[in-house]
This record gives structure tokens, sequence and C-alpha cells, in this order.
């Protein structure tokens, strides 16, 4: 099976569409869903837009997707990327997409020197919270939000899929 991540495209709208209601339903959130094929154009994909959007295939077909944007650190005085969604399709699961779209993004980190790569995740969510400190992630104390730097990052990045 061969696993690719792309750039998302304006054309791409109504899948992301999609893979968001598809992510509310499993959040159990799904009536807070407001975005449309419309605003996620204008918001991903208009001028001046801070946000980004992957979708990741599996042998040429749409399995899940990402959308992050850079944030900044005053402790740091660099910014950083902030992941906002990762999702792959159930019945994707376990082959690889979710490691690969995170891999993808902590290598546009590193190349845009940034200091740290975060997301949060629910706290009852444990397969994904296993997942994340599987590959070097760790919770912050107060936070329920993972971060990766230095040694992790920049090893993670390099690592072989």
């Amino acid at each position: 099976m061969t696993i690719s991540i792309r750039p998302a495209t304006e054309q791409d709208c109504a899948l992301i569409l999609r893979f968001i209601t598809e992510l509310a339903v499993y959040e159990k959130a799904a009536d807070q869903v407001e975005a449309t094929v419309e605003t996620l154009a204008s918001s991903l994909f208009g001028p001046g837009t801070p946000a980004r959007a992957l979708i990741c295939e599996a042998d040429g077909q749409p399995v899940g997707y990402a959308i992050y944007f850079f944030n900044y650190s005053t402790w740091q005085a660099r910014k950083g990327l902030y992941l906002e969604d990762l999702y792959v399709s159930p019945a994707s699961r376990g082959i690889g997409a979710g490691k690969r779209l995170l891999r993808h993004l902590a290598r546009v980190a590193v190349e845009e020197g940034c200091g740290r790569f975060e997301w949060s995740v629910l706290d009852w969510n444990q397969p994904a919270i296993d997942f994340y400190q599987s590959i070097g992630a760790r919770p912050q104390a107060e936070w329920v939000r993972y971060r990766m730097h230095g040694e992790a990052l920049t090893g993670f990045a390099a690592g072989a899929d």
C-alpha cells in the first residue's frame, strides 16, 4: 500500500468537510460543525489565511486530512506549528496514515525553524493518547496538549516510515 501526503486544494473542500464531519461525530460533537464548503474555501484558501491543509491518500484514495497553522512562542522567540485537526477514516486506521501525516508535519516544523509542534487531544481518547506517546510526544501537565521539540521533533522528522 502506498501512502502519500499532498497539500489540499480548493477542490478538496467537500472532502475536507466530510472528514471534519466524521471527526465531529467521533468526538461526540456533530451538532457543533458550522463549516461549509464555502467557508472552508474562504478560510483555507482565501487571501491571507493562516491555515493550511493536507490530504492523506492510500493507493490514491483519500483516507485522512490535517489542518495546521503557525503560532508563536514568546519564551522561545520562535514560531511553532499547531495541529488543529488530524483525522484518518476508521477503515484506514492502522495502516500508518496518521503517523505519516504527523511525520510530514514534523518535517514542515523542522524546515520552518519551529521550536514546537503542538496539538490537543480529548482526555477520553486513549487510543490517540497512546499513539502520541508512542512517537515521543508528551502531555503538558496543566494542559491536555502534546508537544514535540528538540531531539524528539528532529528525531521523529528524520526517522524512516
